[in-house]
């Protein structure tokens, strides 16, 4: 069914279960639950960038959390088969970072804009940094000559991306995020006053201090965590890479035009 360009919050929610970007999506429950228990147990891999120390060291809270504020299946005796994203959450998180947007235009702001999920994410943030371009904030350029033991990271379309034999690369770490500050302030260059982003990227730059808000999956909840505590602003809960990135335009578009930057 086509949708149009802007949707109503209802055409959106639609949209979102359909495409499985929310509802019933394609993450098993006991994907989700391994990478709570992971997290609780300390695996920092899972803490995208944050310094969670032994604050959720009980997944039970993890779960709890998720439940809240991602829409998981909040029942701990639910162990395996399909779990789920609940849309009107996914929406009520956009229109709060519709806001945060919003603030950013209206005081010209520099945000930096990040990905470690290039394949599902990127052109939601390319679109979304162009707007705020267009609005009169300044995109953040990043250093060059930055890596990680990862690889590179570089700049496509506006939006910082880590590059590993000549692909853009799928990072969990908040390394990349790290070397760019560090970059930043070696040159003598004012830090973002927000950061946009996703996985370990938006958790080091809230981790900095730095006004940061972000996208996140159901098995990652360590932005939900720091979303809970006031390290991250916002966090929208998506499912990060569907069948196809073009499922992603119509929540652009609602984002935008929340923000007054349709």
């Amino acid at each position: 069914m086509p949708i149009p360009a802007i949707p109503s919050r209802a055409e959106l929610v639609d949209h979102l279960v359909r495409t499985r970007i929310a509802g019933d999506v394609a993450t098993p429950r006991e994907n989700n639950l391994s990478h709570y228990r992971k997290l609780a147990n300390g695996d920092r891999n899972y803490w995208l960038g944050l310094e969670l120390e032994d604050r959720w060291n009980d997944e039970q809270d993890v779960l709890a959390v998720m439940a809240e504020r991602c829409g998981v299946n909040d029942d701990p005796e639910y162990r395996y088969g399909q779990d789920t994203i609940d849309p009107e959450l996914t929406v009520d998180a956009l229109e709060r970072l519709a806001a945060r947007l919003r603030k950013a235009a209206d005081g010209e702001q520099r945000v930096l804009f990040a990905t470690g999920h290039p394949g599902g994410l990127l052109d939601v943030h390319r679109t979304t940094a162009a707007a705020l371009r267009a609005a009169g904030c300044e995109i953040v350029v990043i250093p060059g000559g930055l890596q990680t033991e990862e690889g590179y990271v570089m700049q496509f379309a506006d939006v910082a991306v880590l590059e590993h034999g000549a692909t853009l690369w799928h990072t969990h770490s908040g390394e990349p995020m790290r070397e760019i500050l560090k970059g930043l302030e070696r040159e003598g260059r004012p830090l973002p006053d927000l950061v946009v982003a996703d996985h370990g990227w938006a958790g080091r730059a809230g981790q900095s201090g730095i006004d940061s808000v972000g996208y996140a999956d159901c098995n990652d909840p360590a932005l939900f965590l720091a979303e809970a505590e006031g390290t991250v602003q916002v966090t929208v809960p998506l499912d990060d890479h569907v069948t196809s990135p073009r499922h992603y335009d119509p929540l652009t578009a609602y984002l935008l035009n929340a923000a007054g930057l349709a």
